[in-house]
């Protein structure tokens, strides 16, 4: 094989992606991949990581552009890490979403057979995050800034506008981090682990008016919470909720457990489809509302509910999905570890009027045996695990319940894959389509239908 060595400047053609969206290329079989290169390009790069199985290049030049490589409209694209896609058209995107599941079920996998669906896209694929998590931090002249990580950093990119959140998000976070320059409040340092202000989380609903402000501090001492609370009221006059989220922990989650809310009302609504929800600074909420709507109409579809199905919902968090589901359900059953969710997902259920709900706390393997032991046999279970994918315990539980078929949505294709293979000694995994619930990123949706075996 030609030899590799770190610093060397090469020539090459680009002929696949990775799942990250970094360019392949290929010199006797031996990958090189390059972030922002594309299908089809020639480009000049520079081999800056040698490893055994591969090497990493930075892209110098693009000799032979792709018809798919556009400008990105992003001033801060080329440094900030929200977003990798954006030199991308977005069908380009989209296509590339459909082979990263493709290339996972079929090539990886011995699911060949399965329809793999082309990606449910946005006609408007710009600011549609309902929900922005905005570290806050100091530059090197010591004035605050507030904006997003640089790639692979916990540097912040300083920033005064997002594509992808909402134009009001954009709007609080400017005035907020002049308020924190103009009353010299108090900001985190990683290092240091001194400072007050941690992150600014700013969430909105999208068929609503409402809107949460949360302040993330290390403690609870916030004198200066009172200044902000008048200026956000002043300058937002119709703002919901303002509240304080109390995070001691040095680590890299965001939130802590504790919140007290400064003003306003505890939670905010917001609507899918007819059906409305109660929203917590803490709760989990999917951040695209419209593509959410179409992803569970999927979600529906594969379920073939009539109206006479018994539903679990595992992995239920506020009730989103069940609740969705009870108006064409016979019962809908939801199970969570979370308390609070739950508390949610019962209250959510009474603010709709739905009667054919029930919503318990535990763990999901514990929780549907007990059910089954009652009687309680459900037609549909609906899956919709964290990134990490389903407990082993519980899909082994849920092959001893034995439903007819399993709807299995993931923000994670690489874990559905490993379960979906567990799955497979009773189930037919029959097809999968993709949703893009984050367009301008890497990340992808999907919802998957499993049928029981004859």
């Amino acid at each position: 094989m030609e030899t590799i060595n770190k610093n060397e400047i090469k020539q090459g053609n680009v002929v696949d992606l990775t799942h990250e969206g970094h360019g392949v290329i290929k010199i006797d079989r031996y990958p090189i991949f390059v972030p922002n290169a594309l299908i089809g390009e020639v480009i000049k790069y520079k081999i800056i990581k040698v490893k055994k199985n591969f090497a990493i290049g930075k892209l110098l030049q693009v000799i032979k552009p792709s018809e798919q490589r556009v400008e990105p409209p992003c001033k801060y694209y080329w440094k900030c890490g929200g977003c990798q896609l954006q030199h991308m058209t977005y069908d380009a995107q989209l296509a590339m979403k459909q082979s990263q599941v493709t290339n996972l079920f079929h090539r990886k996998a011995q699911f060949s057979n399965t329809i793999i669906n082309k990606t449910i896209g946005m006609d408007h694929p710009w600011h549609y995050r309902n929900k922005s998590q905005l570290p806050i931090g100091k530059d090197r002249d010591g004035k605050a800034i507030i904006g997003y990580y640089r790639q692979r950093s916990h540097d912040i990119i300083d920033m005064d506008s997002c594509l992808i959140q909402d134009d009001v998000h954009q709007d609080i976070m400017n005035h907020v981090k002049q308020w924190i320059i103009d009353y010299d409040i108090s900001v985190y340092n990683e290092s240091t682990k001194k400072g007050l202000l941690r992150h600014l989380v700013i969430r909105t609903g999208y068929y609503s008016d409402d809107k949460m402000v949360v302040f993330v501090t290390n403690g609870k001492n916030f004198q200066q919470a009172s200044i902000l609370v008048e200026k956000l009221k002043e300058t937002f006059p119709n703002i919901t909720s303002i509240k304080q989220n109390i995070n001691k922990s040095h680590s890299n989650v965001i939130m802590g457990e504790q919140s007290v809310t400064l003003y306003g009302k505890d939670k905010i609504a917001d609507q899918l489809s007819d059906t409305t929800f109660k929203i917590s600074d803490q709760s989990f909420y999917q951040i695209n509302s419209s593509q959410t709507e179409k992803l569970y109409q999927q979600a529906i579809e594969y379920a073939q509910l009539t109206g006479e199905e018994t539903v679990l919902d595992t992995y239920c968090g506020i009730g989103t999905i069940g609740l969705y589901m009870a108006p064409v359900a016979k019962h809908v059953y939801g199970v969570e570890v979370v308390p609070s969710a739950i508390k949610d997902a019962q209250q959510n259920a009474t603010l709709n009027g739905f009667e054919n709900t029930t919503f318990v706390c535990g763990k999901a393997e514990e929780v549907i045996i007990k059910w089954k032991q009652q009687g309680i046999k459900p037609d549909v279970v609906m899956v919709d695990p964290p990134r990490k994918g389903c407990d082993e315990t519980f899909l082994q539980t849920l092959l001893k319940l034995n439903p007819k078929r399993i709807v299995y949505i993931s923000c994670n294709p690489s874990t559905q894959q490993r379960d979906a293979q567990i799955l497979d000694s009773q189930y037919e995994l029959q097809e999968i389509t993709p949703v893009d619930m984050f367009p301008q990123t890497t990340h992808v949706e999907t919802v998957a239908l499993f049928e029981r075996k004859s």
